[in-house]
């Protein structure tokens, strides 16, 4: 058949050949992409994560991602030490965990990201002198209260952003990754965010999407800085998850639960430098990428100004 193919072609112009020839291999590369695809999200065996280390840090484990992040960690037979704000929330959580993993050890360190951050890194360096710290999860963040334009943003919304999703970010990677250097092994792993890579652009959400757009370089010039010393940074991209951050209250097939996605997340610790690792977000992504971008804007545009106006109703309402 490839011989009778191979015939037919040496009788058409050289523009129907170049044709063929360009059509093939799109289509052997598209093929290629998603039979990845389907190993990637369905096949490929994820990492033990105990040979990074004993230990993990967790920032913002009190709720959303990284409380899912804290579980699926302890299920893995890792230690914990939880990082947040709230000295309450954060026992809360701790017994919860050892309620379910009796063997887990767990320390908790009150740090606030939008206060004095530096007391809190202190406090971080600490707690975990002498241990085997071999993943980090930096889940901590905070976004608008709704959606809005720029000139709109208050002076302290703005700090916050900057300090919490920024500074904050930076600077718990810079007192736990000396640790991972010493004995060469560990996994960094940054939570982003769909707003700053997936879509082309998140409109009255500009500085949290700018924010989340630092911490996606970020991890891909520290992938490179260190993957030779052993350690494996990443960022993992999702688009929206049933969080209190997101205000979606109920998980669907679309949007998970954020224990259902950071069991897929825990899957793809130490593989690619950027992912999205609950399958249908891949998907998503993937069909996203195909349409145009003032397609996408215009849409995106008028979904997030539909959140405004709802948001400006229940601010109102409180105001009565």
């Amino acid at each position: 058949m490839v011989a009778c193919i191979l015939d037919q072609l040496k009788t058409q112009p050289t523009w129907v050949i170049l044709l063929f020839i360009i059509g093939t291999f799109t289509f052997l590369r598209t093929l290629l992409g998603v039979l990845k695809w389907v190993y990637v999200c369905f096949l490929r065996p994820p990492k033990n994560l105990k040979k990074y280390g004993s230990w993990a840090v967790v920032t913002g484990p009190t709720d959303g991602i990284g409380k899912g992040f804290a579980f699926q960690l302890a299920r893995k037979g890792i230690n914990l030490i939880l990082v947040g704000r709230n000295p309450d929330k954060l026992k809360d959580v701790s017994d919860s965990i050892k309620a379910k993993n009796g063997n887990t050890q767990i320390k908790t360190v009150v740090v606030d990201f939008s206060g004095d951050l530096d007391e809190g890194v202190k406090r971080v360096h600490e707690a975990i002198e002498g241990l085997d710290v071999g993943v980090l999860i930096n889940n901590v963040g905070v976004s608008y209260p709704y959606a809005r334009y720029f000139h709109e943003v208050d002076e302290q919304l703005l700090k916050n952003l900057i300090k919490v999703n920024v500074e904050g970010t930076t600077k718990i990677t810079h007192a736990v990754l000396p640790t991972m250097i010493k004995k060469k092994r560990g996994a960094i792993v940054n939570i982003g965010s769909g707003a700053a890579i997936v879509i082309p652009s998140d409109p009255l959400y500009s500085v949290y999407a700018a924010t989340k757009a630092f911490v996606d370089q970020f991890s891909r010039c520290l992938y490179v800085e260190y993957k030779n010393m052993g350690i494996d940074v990443q960022c993992q991209v999702p688009l929206y998850v049933a969080t209190k951050m997101a205000s979606i209250k109920r998980s669907s097939f679309f949007v998970p639960s954020t224990d259902g996605y950071a069991k897929a997340g825990i899957r793809h610790i130490g593989y690619e430098p950027r992912c999205t690792p609950y399958w249908p977000h891949s998907f998503l992504w993937g069909i996203v990428s195909c349409l145009p971008e003032n397609l996408v804007d215009a849409w995106r545009l008028k979904f997030c100004l539909g959140i405004r106006k709802r948001g400006q109703i229940k601010d109102s309402r409180k105001t009565e």
